[in-house]
This record gives C-alpha cells, sequence and structure tokens, in this order.
C-alpha cells in the first residue's frame, strides 16, 4: 500500500503559491486579450447618426482587423492580409485630419472617379443602386447642395461616405483616407444596441451581420 505524502508546505508558503499562480493567469488573460483586439477584432460603439439606418447610435459592434491585415501596435506598420478593402466595405478609421475613429461605408477605391449629383453617386460615371442610403434634406449636405466632384481616388486611397448621407461628416468633406495607415478593420457584426431616449435594448439588432 502507498500511503499519501504528507503536505508539509507552510500556511503563507501555500498562499504565496496560490497568489502567484492567480497573477499568472490574469497576466496571460491581459496578454491574450491585448493580442486579440491588436490583431484580431476589437470592439467599438456608434456614436452619431451618420450610418442610419444601416448603424444606429447606441450600436456596439466588433471590427475584423485580420481581414485587411492587422498594424502592428503603437506603430502604422501593418501586415499582410488576405484582401485589400473594396466598394461597399464598412470601415473604422480615421481621417489625416482627424484623431477620431469615424465608421463609413467605402464607396470608391483607387483609380476610381467619384462624383456626387443631389442623391446620386456616381462611381466611374454610372450611377450607383444604393437601397441602404438615406437622405434626410432633399440631397443637401448641411444645407448645401451635396453635388459633389467628380474626383478620382488616388492610388492606396479610399473614399469613403456614411450611409445617411445628408448627414455625414465624410470623405466629401476631409478627402481620402490612407487605407494602409489609417484603417483599422471592417464591421462585422453588431454584439449589443441600446436605444439611449427609450433607455431601453434594441433586442432585434444584436447578432446582426453589418452589410
Amino acid at each position: 500500500m502507498f500511503r499519501r505524502k504528507k503536505d508539509t508546505t507552510k500556511g503563507p508558503a501555500k498562499k504565496k503559491s496560490a497568489l502567484r499562480e492567480t497573477i499568472d493567469v490574469v497576466v496571460w488573460a491581459v496578454v491574450m486579450a491585448f493580442l486579440a483586439r491588436s490583431f484580431l477584432i476589437q470592439a467599438f460603439h456608434i456614436p452619431s447618426g451618420s450610418m442610419k439606418d444601416t448603424l444606429l447610435v447606441g450600436d456596439f459592434l466588433f471590427v475584423n482587423k485580420f481581414l485587411y491585415g492587422p498594424q502592428i501596435p503603437f506603430t502604422k506598420v501593418r501586415l499582410p492580409g488576405i484582401r485589400d478593402p473594396k466598394p461597399g466595405d464598412i470601415l473604422v478609421f480615421q481621417f489625416p485630419d482627424q484623431k477620431d475613429d469615424f465608421i463609413k461605408r467605402c464607396v470608391a477605391v483607387e483609380g476610381q472617379t467619384v462624383e456626387v449629383k443631389g442623391n446620386t453617386l456616381y462611381v466611374d460615371d454610372i450611377a450607383q443602386e444604393e437601397p441602404y442610403t438615406k437622405y434626410i434634406h432633399g440631397g443637401r449636405l448641411g444645407g448645401r447642395s451635396t453635388h459633389f466632384g467628380p474626383v478620382t481616388v488616388p492610388e492606396g486611397k479610399l473614399f469613403m461616405m456614411g450611409d445617411n448621407r445628408d448627414n455625414s461628416s465624410d470623405s466629401r468633406v476631409h478627402g481620402f483616407v490612407d487605407w494602409e495607415r489609417d484603417v483599422k478593420g471592417k464591421a462585422i457584426f453588431i454584439y449589443w444596441s441600446w436605444n439611449g431616449d427609450k433607455k431601453f435594448p434594441r433586442l432585434d439588432r444584436i447578432g446582426d451581420l453589418i452589410r
């Protein structure tokens, strides 16, 4: 028969060992969360109505940072990705003259020509069918005409527009976006939505894919 070895570890030493294990677990959890946030997905929330009705104020969403290649933390260096951004993608990014994060829809990429006439977007002189867009002032941006362009998107740049076209400060105002430097990722789905006016969650939006 084998006798169970008596645990001779003193109380303070056992407490120290347990504390060390707890610290190790917490440190690894923080490291893994940092890596996931830096290279895989990141959470964002919608503070304005520039993407209505695709995205509403109070929507909380996850952004895929891996698709276009994640940036090395604290740098603008981008690792290789699966593909480049394309028209129709909804992106989180920064404009060159802004420090805040924006979320808009990519409507044109390098080499394409963009022109806006009233309620119609033209890319390479072709009128775009955009059932997701919203016009609240009859095609007037902040009380002024929305006629814009034509402009040709430079190499490595994107032209971004909000779906709520008359209430969106986008590339018509801030210019082109350098996607390798300033794009953080592609919006993928809503994980939570809060209606601030009614003080109640929008349960029907939770889990919605963002298109």
